[in-house]
This record gives C-alpha cells, sequence and structure tokens, in this order.
C-alpha cells in the first residue's frame, strides 16, 4: 500500500530534509516515527528537498508499507514520535502509480524579509533580515521580469543538479505586511537556491543599488557572478507541491503563514 502524508516543519533546528550520516534531518525524524507506528522500516519520497534551516507549510512525502493502519495512526500517531517543530497535517491513500516529486506539475516557495533596523528576536529563524528601507515598488517591478520560461542561471547554486537551468516561473509576486516583505514564487520547477538568489537581487533593486530592469540583465547574462549574493535561509517556506486534481490531494494553502500576517 502506498500513503502520502501532508507535513510541516520548522527547519531552524535540522540540517535539512535529505537523510544523511549523523542524523538530524526532518527526514530521519520522520522515517524514524512512521518506522515504529509501522512496525517494520519505512523509506520516504518527498515533493521538494529543503536545506539547513528551511521550513516547509505543506512538504508532502509518500511512502510504502506492507501494515493496515488507520489513517488516524499516520496522523496522531506519528506525531506523538516525531519531536517538536515537525508535524503530519493529514494523510491518505493513493495509488501506486503516484509520486510525491515526480507526479508534481509545479511548487510554491514563499520567503518572509523582516526589514526594520533592529534584528529579529521573536521570529528569529524564522525570517530573513534587512536592515536599509526598501521599496516595495521597485522589487514589484523586478519580480514583474521573472515571469514566463527563462534560463535562470544567474540565479543558479553551482552545485545544483538540475538537467537543465531553463524553468518556466507563473508566478512572482511581493507584498508588505508591516514591517513584512513577503515574497511569493511558483513555477514549474526551481534549481537549487534560485528563490534565495532571487530574493537577493531583488533586495538590491529594493534599496537602490540597482534598477528593476537589472533583472533582464542578469537573465541574459546567465552569469551566477553578476548576480546579488544568496540571500540567508531563516526566511524560506517551502510552500508545497501543486497536483492534478485527480490525485484528491489536499493543495498547498496559506492559513498558517496569512494567519501569521494578519
Amino acid at each position: 500500500m502506498r500513503f502520502a502524508l501532508g507535513i510541516e516543519y520548522c527547519g531552524t533546528a535540522f540540517r535539512g530534509w535529505q537523510s544523511q550520516a549523523g542524523g538530524g534531518t526532518v527526514q530521519d525524524v520522520l522515517e524514524a516515527a512512521l518506522s515504529a507506528i509501522a512496525s517494520e522500516p519505512i523509506t520516504t519520497l518527498c515533493a521538494g528537498r529543503t536545506d539547513a534551516r528551511v521550513h516547509a507549510s505543506h512538504q508532502v512525502v509518500h511512502f510504502d508499507t506492507r501494515v493496515d493502519r488507520p489513517l488516524t495512526a499516520w496522523v496522531r500517531g506519528v506525531n506523538a514520535h516525531l519531536p517538536d517543530g515537525v508535524a503530519v497535517r493529514w494523510a491518505q491513500a493513493v495509488p501506486e502509480e503516484f509520486h510525491a516529486r515526480f507526479s508534481a506539475r509545479g511548487r510554491r516557495y514563499r520567503y518572509l524579509l523582516l526589514n526594520r533596523p533592529q534584528r529579529p528576536g521573536l521570529w528569529q529563524g524564522r525570517v530573513g533580515w534587512f536592515h536599509l528601507p526598501l521599496n516595495l515598488d521597485a522589487m514589484r517591478q523586478g519580480a514583474s521580469r521573472l515571469l514566463g520560461e527563462h534560463d535562470f542561471s544567474a540565479f543558479r547554486a553551482a552545485e545544483c543538479q538540475a538537467k537543465s537551468p531553463v524553468k518556466t516561473l507563473w508566478k512572482a509576486d511581493v507584498r508588505r505586511a508591516g514591517d513584512l516583505f513577503v515574497f511569493d514564487f511558483e513555477a514549474s520547477a526551481f534549481l537549487h537556491h534560485m528563490v534565495r538568489n532571487l530574493v537577493g537581487s531583488l533586495v538590491y533593486i529594493g534599496k537602490g543599488a540597482q534598477p528593476a530592469n537589472w533583472m533582464d540583465e542578469l537573465l541574459a547574462a546567465k552569469d551566477r557572478k553578476l548576480a546579488a549574493p544568496t540571500f540567508s535561509p531563516d526566511g524560506l517556506y517551502f510552500g508545497g507541491p501543486i497536483y492534478e486534481p485527480h490525485w484528491g490531494l489536499p493543495q498547498p494553502g496559506d492559513d498558517f503563514l496569512n494567519g501569521a500576517l494578519s
């Protein structure tokens, strides 16, 4: 039997999603909790790997098991074995052809940036921070130039393993909620560090170091060295994969982040 889970986690205390030597990852603690409920080893595959200190409001994983458990066991039971900062939101049986990663037609990310002279206290580890005033309209103009299909090599980490740097960005929005700037991105797929690199360059535009059309120059140049430095992972949230309706899975929602910003 194959099951899909929707999980959320605060990445501050973890070394990222993917299991690695020495443990300390979200995948490690989730698989240990699932294995405790299943009484057999469980291996998971996720919709989108996240780096150290990066969060997820709607990560989706799938796993196979030979045991029959009620869906409540895969939610409340697993949550009882998980550490603080990780929680299963929902569980659902899925066909064997479903794949958390390859069945997704797109993905969403959100970046929260605290913009004030003082560093974060209450929001430490959950937001990025920039101390100088930022121009919202300029950043919106810069973001609008990213829409469509482009070669995003200028925003690609050197260690990125994607076969192609060409991606289609459907959404690139910037809005403000008090001292927080909220960056929303939605695309067919993302390159390694792509969102953090986009945010870094938009901040350069927002602080007046570059004009909005600098984004056009970066896209055309396809040179990572010309763009802004990679921004902090603290404010990055994986908002979840987007699946076709026939899978019948809950879609990524804004309930938590919108509530936090209201």
